[in-house]
C-alpha cells in the first residue's frame, strides 16, 4: 500500500475536484469582466475560466500541478462574482475551496513557522469564543494602556512592514466582553412578538465589533423579533473553508447546527456578509454527510442577513424625519461580495438607507465589485489588494458621500484603510449598517 508521501497533489485534486462541474464550465467568457484579479491584469490565467482551465489540466494529467498553480489559486479574492455571470450555473466558490484544500495536503511554499501559526489560529484561536475573548482583552489593553499610542509614535511596527503599521492605524476598539456577557442570551421583542431569532455573533465580530453585534439585536427587537444566542455557536468557518482547513469548516459548522436546533429558532441571523455565505451553504459543505443532510438543510434556508430579515419580515422601523432646515446626509453603500452574490441580499440595504430622513442615498459605480479585502486576503495578497483598493476608492470619492456604509467587517476594515490612505479621515466615515440605522432610530417604550 502506498504511505501518504507518494500521493501527489494531482491526485488529491482528482479524489477533491467536483469534475462535473469543471466541464460544465463553457469556456464562454461571461465570468472575465466580473473578476477583479482579471480585470486588473488582463491574464487569462487571473480569471475564474482561467484557472478551471488550470484545475481540469491538471486533473487530466495534461500538467503537473506546482508552485505557479499554487500562485494562482491563491490569487483568487473568493468574491464569487463570477457565479451570478454564469450562463452555466459553475459553483466556481465549490471548485476554488476544494483546489485550496487539495494545495494545503502538498504545499511546501509555507515557512517553517507557517504550519505551527495555522494550527494555532484555525485550530485553538477561532474555535474558542473564550480565547477570542482573551485576544479581544489583549487588544483592549493594548489600546487603553498607551502602548498603541508608544507603538505609533516610535513607527515600530513599520520597520517590519508598511502594510501591517497600515492595518494597524484601522484597528477598531476591542472587548474582552462579547455579546452575551453584555446582554445574556435572550432579549424580547419590542411590542407584538413577530417570531424568534437566533443571532450569529461571529468570532471576530464579537470582540472587535461588540457594539455592532448588540445594536444588531435591537434593531431586530424594534422589529418585533425575540432574540436567542445560543451560547455554544462558534466560528463559522468561514475562513477555515476558504484556507483549505475544510475538515475544521465541518466540525464547526456541526457544532453551530446543533446550537440553533436546539434554541428553536425561525430563522438564524447575520450581520457579516463573509459569515452569512458559508453559513447559507452549510447543506453543501456537509453533503457528503448523510447523517448530517437534513440537518444542515434546516440551517441553511433559515440564514438571513439582518437587512434582508428587517425588511421581509420585520415591523417597519421608524427612523426620525426630515428636517426641512437641515442638508440631506450623502450616504453610499459598498455591497459585501458574499451578501450580493451568495445569499442575494444587497437590495434591503439599500432599501433601508433609503428611508432614513434627512439622508440622500447615492449610488456608486461598481457597488458591487470587491473591496479587496475578501476575508484575510488584505493581508496574504496585500498588493493585489491594495491595487484593488485604489480603484474602489476612485469610486467612492466620486460619490462625495460623509458616510460609507457595508453589511460585512472585511468591508468596513477595507473601505476604513482606504478612506485613512486617501486623507478622507474627518470628511467621510466608513460604517457598518447595523450602526448607521440603529443611530438613526425612533425607538419603541419598553
Amino acid at each position: 500500500m502506498s504511505n501518504i508521501h507518494e500521493v501527489t497533489l494531482r491526485d488529491t485534486l482528482i479524489n477533491k475536484l467536483d469534475y462535473d462541474q469543471l466541464t460544465n464550465c463553457m469556456r464562454c467568457g461571461f465570468c472575465l469582466p466580473a473578476c477583479p484579479t482579471f480585470k486588473e491584469t488582463g491574464i487569462e490565467a487571473e480569471s475564474p475560466r482561467g484557472r478551471i482551465s488550470l484545475m481540469k489540466a491538471a486533473v487530466d494529467g495534461v500538467m503537473e500541478p506546482g508552485i505557479s498553480f499554487e500562485d494562482q489559486m491563491n490569487h483568487c479574492l473568493g468574491c464569487r462574482a463570477c457565479e451570478p455571470a454564469c450562463p452555466a450555473d459553475v459553483k466556481y466558490g465549490q471548485l476554488i475551496e476544494q483546489a485550496r484544500d487539495a494545495i494545503e495536503v502538498h504545499t511546501t511554499q509555507h515557512r517553517w513557522w507557517v504550519r505551527g501559526v495555522r494550527k494555532l489560529v484555525f485550530k485553538e484561536l477561532f474555535p474558542s469564543q473564550k480565547r477570542m475573548q482573551l485576544l479581544g482583552t489583549g487588544l483592549h489593553f493594548y489600546k487603553m494602556s498607551g502602548i498603541q499610542k508608544l507603538v505609533r509614535g516610535t513607527g515600530v511596527v513599520g520597520l517590519f512592514s508598511k502594510h501591517l503599521a497600515t492595518m494597524e492605524k484601522i484597528l477598531p476598539d476591542a472587548s474582552g466582553k462579547g455579546i452575551v456577557e453584555r446582554l445574556g442570551t435572550f432579549m424580547p421583542a419590542k411590542g407584538e412578538k413577530l417570531g424568534t431569532v437566533g443571532m450569529f455573533r461571529g468570532c471576530l465580530m464579537d470582540v472587535l465589533f461588540t457594539e455592532t453585534n448588540i445594536k444588531t439585536v435591537k434593531l431586530l427587537n424594534e422589529a418585533g423579533f425575540d432574540v436567542v444566542i445560543p451560547e455554544s455557536q462558534n466560528c463559522c468557518g468561514a475562513l477555515h473553508a476558504h484556507s483549505g482547513e475544510s475538515d475544521q469548516a465541518k466540525q464547526l459548522a456541526k457544532n453551530n447546527i446543533r446550537a440553533f436546533q436546539e434554541a428553536g429558532v425561525d430563522y438564524i441571523i447575520s450581520n457579516a456578509g463573509g459569515c452569512g455565505a458559508i453559513l447559507v451553504e452549510y447543506d453543501h459543505l456537509l453533503h457528503e454527510e448523510s447523517e448530517w443532510k437534513e440537518s444542515s438543510v434546516w440551517f441553511a434556508k433559515r440564514v438571513k442577513d439582518i437587512s434582508t430579515i428587517l425588511v421581509e419580515k420585520g415591523r417597519p422601523l421608524r427612523f426620525a424625519e426630515a428636517q426641512t432646515n437641515q442638508a440631506a446626509t450623502r450616504v453610499t453603500y459598498q455591497e459585501s461580495c458574499h451578501l450580493r452574490n451568495v445569499m442575494k441580499g444587497s437590495q434591503p440595504s439599500k432599501q433601508l438607507l433609503q428611508r432614513i430622513g434627512n439622508t440622500a442615498y447615492i449610488e456608486m459605480k461598481d457597488a458591487g465589485s470587491c473591496c479587496g479585502s475578501a476575508g484575510i486576503y488584505n493581508m496574504t495578497q496585500p498588493d493585489m489588494a491594495n491595487q484593488i483598493l485604489e480603484h474602489k476608492m476612485d469610486n467612492v470619492n466620486a460619490t462625495t458621500a460623509s458616510y460609507v456604509v457595508t453589511s460585512n467587517p472585511g468591508c468596513l476594515l477595507q473601505m476604513k484603510l482606504g478612506i485613512n490612505k486617501h486623507g478622507q479621515s474627518g470628511k467621510m466615515e466608513a460604517v457598518h449598517i447595523a450602526d448607521f440605522l440603529y443611530d438613526r432610530l425612533v425607538t419603541q417604550e419598553a
